[in-house]
């Protein structure tokens, strides 16, 4: 992994907590609330400046932009929630654009465990653990949020043990 594992340590214990935060509210109400995505972005911010030298962090606002805006393109074509976009443009800044290629295998194993296993917690009685959840009744959409917060943890996880 090219993300150094200094980095990945710096970020990790603030980031983890926002994953799970975004993972339990979008499952919760089907909603990533714009209070977590702002504060995923205050981490990179305040937290980017010690970890991270300053031009790579400098750099970095860059992955912010071009994630937006294909954000922005896919909610605007119906495939992406607006929520989505912006936590996937809060979260690019973390990522080392050398690991896009491992972050992508790594977000589309992380989204097929997401959706079978919150597909198969919702077709059991474990449900009834959280009876008022609003993915449980969604239809077919499916709280995105679970995969791509987990699949940031997962990185930055991965990036402290294996990191350069």
């Amino acid at each position: 992994m090219l993300i150094s594992a200094s980095a990945a340590l710096w970020f990790l214990p603030f980031v983890l907590p926002i994953c799970f935060y975004i993972c339990f509210t979008d499952m919760r109400g089907m909603k990533i609330p714009n209070h977590a995505v702002v504060a995923l972005f205050c981490v990179f911010v305040l937290v980017g400046l010690i970890a991270l030298p300053f031009d790579t962090y400098l750099w970095r606002y860059l992955h912010l932009v071009v994630v937006l805006v294909a954000g922005i393109a896919l909610n605007a074509g119906g495939a992406m929630g607006a929520g989505d976009a912006k936590f996937a443009a809060a979260a690019a800044p973390f990522i080392a654009v050398g690991d896009l290629r491992f972050l992508m295998a790594l977000f589309a194993a992380n989204l097929l465990a997401a959706f079978v296993s919150h597909r198969a917690v919702r077709a059991t009685r474990l449900r009834n653990l959280a009876p008022s959840w609003v993915s449980w009744t969604a239809g077919s959409r499916f709280p995105m949020g679970l995969a791509l917060g987990g699949t940031l943890g997962i990185y930055l996880t991965l990036g402290a043990l294996y990191g350069r």
